[in-house]
């Protein structure tokens, strides 16, 4: 993979410094220190919400493909 250039404000061009593999664990592992996990209540309430909301959308949409579905026979029927 070809060097990455980076161009400050001053116009000179400088290499990207390469990150070694130590480095790079160590850095991922930083990374990791500041997820936050959301507790068991959180999970539990999440889950319940998109359980409730799901329901309430697949509901809207057999609605709407009913629908859809009587006016296309409607409109067969009257071309027959």
């Amino acid at each position: 993979m070809a060097d990455k250039m980076i161009a400050p404000k001053d116009g000179t061009v400088e290499k990207k410094r390469k990150t070694s593999p130590g480095e790079f664990f160590n850095q991922v592992k930083a990374e990791t220190n500041k997820i936050v996990w959301p507790t068991r209540e959180e999970t539990v309430r999440t889950a319940i919400f998109v359980f409730i909301f799901m329901l309430i959308l697949s509901i809207f949409f057999l609605g709407v493909d009913s629908l859809f579905g009587a006016v296309v026979r409607g409109a067969i029927s009257l071309l027959q």
